[in-house]
């Protein structure tokens, strides 16, 4: 039970009061809603990318305005026999806030919302138009249809509501003061519908951004994915040329004292530590091994290809069907072992790409050494059927491995397309020993 300070029980509150302080509080949050826009004070269209799209709000608020404010006019004096001083009074407050729906279309509601009234309540005073439309007249009501059309564009489900709920009461309480000429139920109405309308759009446009946000999000979430999974896969093929020149270390450092007389004992004593410190190492590259490896992993485990394999490449390209030549020099320069596997697995992503996105395009490709560094090309004409490829749209995912090999020799990478619809793809690998740039942050 639960006890007041001074150790009396206190009473359950009656559910009357909290009736009360929850239709108080629904009060100030729906007046809070009306007296603040959900929204920052710009068009619609204000991020298009075109500037006839940006110039479009504007340029309709501004014909809605030129068409009402003289047609509002001539109606109340004509049609209502209203004097023109007073009539022009009140098109100005019913109609020149029209210019106000591109970017504040709320504040503009709560200009022309009062003066609607106050005009259906000057209209008590005059006879019965013969058209028999009162307390909103036919401008007047079509151009608060508008201005219901834009909050609702606009505003959250709440606040137009509450708007819709507003002018409902105030049509209802303005029929029962003249019952006899009321047309009042039609603005209700036909607002009703113009405002599920505008609703329904907002909210479809609102689930399309969302959508959009989200798309982008997973596209980043898979190209982020993607560099990730080729880093560890190029870690998992640098383990073989790493784990190489360690085993040789081990071994050299093992056979010194056999092959080398006469060498003093505190040498032999230093090439005993250098083959522990090599195994050890090669120990620790295991389990990072393991720890890249990931499941079904175990065909990586075969010997890495590199150079001397990039004719079988081009030829089970060719066998697949796609017309692909190959020029590679009879004598190459010594080739580190780290650029020999990114040489062969850039030729092998190009390849793969030609076949999803151009099938059927002749091309070249093609490896030299100036000696001092690697150039592999990989150039592909237009696809023979362009409007077929299978791959229809491209995520740039398959250049990401590409990127990392070439950052990892300390190379160069150029892709791009060609200006007769076909693609290149050049990379420079140096022979010589670079050390390699931090990583980007992704």
């Amino acid at each position: 039970m639960t006890t007041s300070p001074t150790g009396a029980p206190l009473r359950p509150q009656p559910a009357a009061d909290g009736l009360v302080s929850a239709a108080r509080r629904n009060l100030r949050e729906i007046a809070h809603d009306l007296s603040h826009p959900s929204h920052p004070p710009v068009p619609p269209l204000a991020n298009a990318s075109k500037r006839w799209r940006r110039l479009l709000p504007y340029v309709v608020v501004f014909a809605l305005a030129a068409i009402f404010v003289p047609v509002t006019l001539n109606v109340l004096t004509n049609e209502y026999g209203m004097a023109e001083g007073l009539a022009g009074l009140l098109t100005v407050a019913q109609t020149a806030p029209l210019l106000m729906l591109a970017h504040r279309p709320l504040q503009a509601w709560w200009i022309i919302f009062p003066a609607d009234i106050v005009g259906a309540l000057v209209l008590l005073v005059y006879p019965e138009p013969p058209m028999g439309i009162w307390p909103w007249p036919p401008p007047t009501l079509i151009c608060y249809l508008f201005v219901m059309l834009a909050v609702a564009l606009r505003e959250t489900r709440r606040t137009v509501v509450s708007v819709w709920a507003l002018t409902a009461a105030a049509s209802l309480v303005l029929h029962l003061t003249a019952t006899d000429r009321s047309t009042s139920a039609l603005l209700p109405a036909f607002g009703a519908v113009i405002t599920v309308i505008g609703a329904v759009i907002r909210e479809r446009g609102d689930a399309q951004r969302r959508l959009a946000e989200q798309e982008t999000i997973s596209e980043a979430e898979r190209a982020q994915r993607t560099l990730l999974e080729e880093r560890a896969r190029i870690a998992r093929e640098l383990h073989d040329v790493v784990a190489h020149h360690m085993s040789v270390i081990t071994v050299q450092a093992d056979s010194a004292p056999y092959r080398i007389s006469d060498l003093p004992e505190q040498a032999r004593e230093e090439f005993g530590a250098i083959a522990a410190s090599a195994r050890e190492s090669l120990t620790e590259m295991r389990r990072l091994l393991t720890v890249l490896r990931s499941e079904g992993a175990e065909g990586e485990r075969a010997p890495q290809p590199g150079l001397g394999r990039v004719q079988q490449l081009v030829e089970a390209t060719v066998r697949a069907g796609l017309p692909a030549e190959l020029s590679l020099p009879a004598r190459l320069p010594d080739v580190p072992q780290a650029v020999d596997v990114s040489a062969y697995r850039i030729v092998q992503e190009a390849l793969a790409n030609v076949i999803r996105h151009a099938p059927g395009a002749r091309t070249r490709v093609s490896i030299t050494s100036d000696g001092a560094h690697l150039t592999v090309l990989v150039v592909n004409d237009r696809a023979e059927q362009p409007d077929s490829p299978l791959e229809t749209t491209g995520t740039g995912h398959g250049l990401v491995g590409m990127r990392e090999r070439v950052r990892l020799t300390g190379g160069t990478l150029d892709t791009g397309p060609l200006p007769d619809g076909g693609f290149r793809v050049a990379a420079r690998l140096p022979l010589a020993p670079v050390t390699p740039t931090a990583p980007e942050d992704s």
